[in-house]
């Protein structure tokens, strides 16, 4: 296991002071730190040679990713800092048909989401029927989980972006490349509520051209997890991961277009999270074999 720090103690504790209110970490259990840590985990086992998902290492992933965001030695007492059983779960997938959110990484989730004792009546994992879903409406905690690519109109899609489809209006944060995507979080299925952000980076799109393009080629087998609680952190590492690849393969015209503006308006407008990168606390564990970031 590998661990970066990239800012001093006092700073993660200073954040922690300033965001949680906010992000809805208040029913954190005490002793929790509040902070903009971000855990990247990978396995190179994880997918076969037609990119098929491997349930039990993905499983694996996902508990060692929570278990060190929220240092604790097993998936179940750190889920249960974030979730208690009398919760009703939303679990906020993607659907998009080309990069869909893995069902294995949904079944994942679930799994740990049962086991603390939430009553299966009150989970449901959806994406583009949120805002009627019985459960996701009566909601009180939510899980982001959904695929990282690019995308035409804000340079990339992340756990920020996913939360659009809560949107009554989704036109709206089309924009100046969907600059206030943070005002999402505002919304009031969503304000508070969410405790955790799975960016699956098992096979991201690192190219596009246009809405709803896609190319296999510009797919490649990353095989990585991004997991915390800073929905802007972890977008940032998700981001470094595609500049990181397209570096790799166009050099010097490896910029993003456009430029994904909206993780710095989070920070800086929204008080959302962290985009500063030396604010930044990043865990890496596992495969490191181009990890790009």
């Amino acid at each position: 296991m590998t661990k970066i720090f990239t800012r001093r103690d006092f700073m993660r504790q200073s954040t922690a002071f300033a965001l949680g209110a906010g992000l809805g970490f208040s029913r954190l259990s005490k002793g929790t730190t509040l902070s903009s840590r971000v855990v990247l985990v990978r396995d190179q086992n994880v997918l076969d040679e037609n990119f098929k998902v491997n349930a039990m290492i993905v499983q694996k992933m996902l508990d060692d990713a929570v278990k060190t965001l929220f240092q604790e030695k097993n998936p179940i007492d750190a889920y249960k800092k974030i979730i208690n059983p009398d919760d009703i779960v939303g679990i906020k997938s993607n659907v998009w048909n080309y990069l869909p959110t893995p069902i294995q990484l949904e079944k994942a989730i679930e799994r740990r989401v049962l086991e603390i004792g939430v009553k299966p009546e009150n989970i449901s994992i959806d994406d583009r029927g949120v805002r009627k879903n019985p459960v996701f409406v009566k909601a009180n905690t939510l899980i982001n989980v959904r695929p990282l690519r690019t995308h035409y109109l804000a340079g990339m899609s992340g756990c920020m972006k996913n939360y659009v489809t809560f949107a009554d209006n989704i036109p709206q944060y089309h924009p100046n490349n969907c600059i206030n995507l943070a005002a999402l979080f505002n919304l009031p299925q969503v304000k508070g509520k969410t405790r955790l952000h799975i960016l699956c980076a098992l096979t991201p799109q690192y190219h596009g051209r246009g809405p709803h393009h896609f190319n296999r080629r510009y797919v490649w087998d990353y095989k990585g997890l991004v997991v915390g609680t800073d929905p802007v952190a972890v977008d940032t590492v998700g981001y470094k991961i595609l500049i990181g690849k397209r570096k790799q393969v166009f050099k010097q015209s490896y910029r993003l277009t456009p430029n994904p503006r909206y993780l710095q308006i989070a920070q800086s407008k929204y008080k959302l999270g962290i985009h500063d990168w030396n604010q930044i606390e990043l865990i890496k564990l596992g495969y490191d074999v181009d990890q790009l970031v």
